[in-house]
């Protein structure tokens, strides 16, 4: 972990920020390294890996609670921090040390019930599956064909592992059980343990003719293709579960989830900010002056909208329920849209003489925000 940056480091916060502060972090510089952004440019790919990387931990509660109170070791998974005792020792087992201490005394205990475990119905492991859609795409939802590998039951065995037309027989060592008691010979006498059985490996079946499709696994990995429906107002980051169509479960276990995280391509005009879109819109200084009906970009096209006069430069108008659409909801957000005010340029002489004369009109009926300033500055007001 020595070549890895701090995660404050790379979004350029310190560890007092807060939700909002990671989240515009975030956003900034997802936008700005994005590959779509900088093609073929290898530096911004990695600082974009290397933010998404950051914010995955910071934006998660728990995951950024174990960060800073004790580093990287805190959220990388082979340090040992999902459970168990497995990063102090190199795979330090707790459930495997009290269980021979059981066994040792009462002729099984524990490892009986680790048996019915590894024989007992497992659900399929969740597979994580990385989709990008467009900002549009992101607001009004869409369907996306994703291709992946899943673990199925075999198709020539049905998940028992044996080659066709053969059975699967007990295991004569373990009568079927998984486990073998070892007499002990200790300073306390005799004692009996309780092991998994070498010869089945504890699943108590033995298979003399495996499968030569899946070579007595009873499972194999095939790739899968599957239209998923990505919900209206999903947000970049997010995640969503496709039920059951993950790993298939072993021993009549549930079929795993198939998780898909949603990454949303930056805009080239709106910011979003929940369920609020954002933009800038120009405006000429005459129609900031005179009011004017302008149009302002949607996610639908183009809309009209009056300012009124004497607008200036930065004021924000809203566009009720123009923004993003709530997830599973009819419900939306505004599209808030600031205008900004430009100043003429190359104007002939003609046209400066104009806006002198329109100038020295106005004296300073128009300008007591600059007056009052001013009498603040230099009168002490």
């Amino acid at each position: 972990m020595a070549d890895k940056r701090d995660y404050y480091e790379v979004l350029g916060l310190d560890k007092s920020a807060d939700e909002a502060a990671i989240k515009k972090a975030y956003r900034t510089l997802a936008k700005k390294y994005h590959p779509d952004m900088n093609p073929g440019d290898a530096e911004a790919e990695k600082n974009f890996k290397e933010v998404n990387e950051a914010y995955a931990v910071l934006s998660d509660a728990e995951k950024k609670s174990r960060y800073d109170q004790y580093g990287f070791a805190g959220v990388d998974p082979q340090a040992g921090f999902d459970g168990g005792f497995g990063g102090f020792g190199g795979g330090f087992d707790a459930g495997d040390i009290f269980g021979d201490i059981f066994g040792s005394f009462f002729g099984g205990g524990m490892g009986g019930s680790q048996s019915a475990r590894r024989n007992g119905p497992m659900r399929g492991g969740d597979i994580l599956q990385r989709v990008t859609i467009s900002f549009e795409e992101a607001a009004f939802g869409c369907k996306k064909e994703v291709s992946y590998g899943r673990i199925e039951k075999c198709p020539e065995c049905d998940a028992t592992g044996a080659k066709k037309g053969t059975t699967v027989e007990t295991c004569p060592t373990c009568h079927g059980s998984g486990q073998v008691r070892v007499q002990q010979r200790t300073m306390l006498g005799m004692m009996q343990t309780t092991r998994t059985c070498d010869d089945c490996g504890g699943s108590g079946k033995k298979i003399k003719e495996p499968c030569t499709y899946c070579k007595g696994k009873g499972y194999v990995k095939n790739s899968k293709k599957l239209e998923v429906t990505i919900p209206a107002g999903i947000d970049d980051g997010q995640k969503v579960a496709i039920r059951q169509q993950g790993d298939c479960g072993r021993n009549g276990g549930t079929s795993g989830d198939l998780i898909i995280a949603v990454s949303v391509r930056p805009h080239h005009i709106f910011e979003r900010e929940g369920y609020n879109i954002y933009c800038e819109v120009p405006i000429t200084f005459a129609e900031a002056a005179l009011g004017a009906n302008i149009e302002i970009p949607t996610l639908e096209g183009k809309e009209s909208y009056k300012i009124p006069e004497g607008t200036q430069h930065g004021t924000q108008f809203t566009l009720r329920g123009k923004g993003i659409p709530y997830v599973n909801s009819k419900s939306r957000g505004d599209l808030i849209f600031a205008v900004s005010v430009e100043t003429p340029r190359g104007l002939s002489d003609t046209q400066k003489d104009l806006l002198r004369k329109f100038a020295d009109s106005l004296g300073e009926k128009n300008n007591t925000k600059r007056t009052s300033f001013l009498k603040k500055i230099f009168n002490k007001e």
